[in-house]
This record gives C-alpha cells, sequence and structure tokens, in this order.
C-alpha cells in the first residue's frame, strides 16, 4: 500500500496541541458564532438545528462543513431531529457546489474523535469535500504548499446565492 504524507497540515495539527480548539470554558470554535460574524467566518446558511460554514483550512476549494450548534463530539449525541438536519444541509451544500463549482464528485463524512482525524474533537461536524479528477498534484509534498484555485471570499458569495437559490427552487 503507498502512502501520502501532507506536510502541509502537520503545523495546522500542532495548533490544536493540549486544547483541541476549545475556550477556556470548554466551548468550541464552532459554539455561539454571532449572525454579526457570519460573512467574516464565511457561514453560510443558519438552520435550526446546524448551519454551513466553510472550512477555514480546506482540502479542495469549496470544503465545507455541517456543523450542529449542539456542541458534542459523538454521532450518538445528537438527537434524530439534528441527524436529520445534518443530512438535509448535506443535501443543501452539495445542490450549491453542483451550481458553482461542478465538482465531479463529492467527499462526505465526519472524523469522530481525535484518533479518526478529528481537529476539532469536541464538536462533531461533518465534511462536505467536492472533487476532480487530477485534483491532488506535488505541491503540497515538494513546495509545502497547498494551491487553492478560487478566491475565498468570492466563493462565500457565490456559494451564498448559490444556497438561496436552491432554497427558493426547492420552496417552489
Amino acid at each position: 500500500m503507498d502512502r501520502m504524507y501532507s506536510p502541509w497540515r502537520e503545523t495546522y495539527m500542532q495548533s490544536f496541541k493540549d486544547d483541541r480548539k476549545t475556550d477556556s470554558s470548554g466551548k468550541s470554535v464552532f459554539s455561539d458564532i454571532p449572525p454579526e460574524e457570519d460573512e467574516e467566518r464565511y457561514l453560510l446558511h443558519r438552520g435550526e438545528k446546524c448551519f454551513i460554514i466553510m472550512n477555514l483550512y480546506p482540502y479542495n476549494c469549496g470544503h465545507l462543513m455541517v456543523i450542529p450548534y449542539l456542541q458534542t463530539a459523538s454521532f450518538t449525541g445528537l438527537d434524530r431531529e439534528t441527524k436529520l438536519e445534518v443530512m438535509e444541509l448535506t443535501d443543501l451544500a452539495i445542490m450549491a457546489l453542483e451550481k458553482t463549482l461542478k465538482p465531479q464528485g463529492i467527499n462526505f463524512g465526519a472524523n469522530i474523535g481525535r484518533v479518526a482525524g478529528g481537529s476539532v474533537d469536541t464538536h462533531i461536524h461533518f465534511h462536505i469535500v467536492p472533487r476532480w479528477e487530477g485534483d491532488t498534484n506535488f505541491m503540497p509534498v515538494l513546495a509545502d504548499a497547498k494551491v487553492l484555485s478560487n478566491d475565498m471570499r468570492a466563493l462565500y458569495g457565490n456559494l451564498k446565492k448559490a444556497i438561496g437559490e436552491c432554497l427558493r427552487d426547492n420552496a417552489s
């Protein structure tokens, strides 16, 4: 089996050393984002139980996350309504990505627990990563650089617009 080393992620992962991205009260970086910070924090849509946000450290352009408002480390810590909304918002996020970026595939999942790769392991969240054939290259390994081909601010505007359109289309 071949193994790929991703050195660009090491600095990011080391930044979590002991605090696992929680503040002194134990709240995660995903907790209590005030509405006036939505654009600054790249929060795209607020549901009743969960929200959609852009990943600040994306694997690919358009890497989104669906995050429950309830901070729990486990999937079983979520109630039925929250689990349903995770799937509904995942569907909405995928529709918006298809409208804006037209990916050839999508990775969807969660890293539950630190050893599973969960960098914010105290607050479960679900990753939606658009994929294209050939979307990996030599830059991260040889140049310690990840090439992202879209401006985050412009992509935020395009995704926000696409989410609004998808919500209107589905309401009819």
